[in-house]
């Protein structure tokens, strides 16, 4: 009976330890998770019109990677959502900026090259946005198809 206690009093001290460890470390990724399901939730409420729900949602979701940004700052990945929460609040100057910081982490990084092409086609600025669509090329991806399709007028963005 007394290895059975000391077996549990050891698992749950080493459970605690590990569980203290894990939610002081990724608080910062917890934010990005929650702001990238904020945003799914956002483009949802958009495709059914509901733009004032959605704008709340991105407000919420910007907020989570703001913080996300300064507990783990240059993710390209947090970057790109604050570009793209930023531009979607109307602030496209402030959208763009972060988009170009995430493009010094990853040059490559299809999710910014495609919504800072389409922020470059909404701000009527298409050999920006061909550029983005060079480099997004070589991938032979659905953002290349997306913002290739946007530029050419044959698709609205639905972001």
């Amino acid at each position: 009976m007394k290895k059975i206690i000391y077996i549990l009093i050891l698992t749950l001290s080493l459970t605690n330890t590990s569980f203290a460890a894990s939610t002081s470390s990724g608080s910062s990724n917890s934010d990005y998770a929650k702001a990238y399901n904020l945003i799914k939730s956002a483009k949802k409420y958009e495709k059914k019109g509901k733009t004032e729900k959605a704008q709340k949602k991105y407000v919420k979701a910007q907020k989570l990677l703001l913080k996300s940004n300064k507990n783990k700052p240059l993710q390209a990945d947090t970057l790109n959502y604050l570009g793209f929460t930023t531009r979607k609040l109307g602030d496209y100057k402030k959208g763009e900026e972060f988009y170009l910081e995430g493009l010094k982490i990853d040059p490559n990084h299809k999710g910014i090259n495609e919504y800072l092409g389409e922020l470059y086609v909404v701000t009527n600025r298409l050999d920006l946005a061909k550029e983005r669509l060079e480099v997004l090329k070589a991938c032979n991806c659905e953002e290349f198809k997306e913002l290739k399709e946007i530029i050419n007028g044959t698709k609205k963005s639905k972001y």
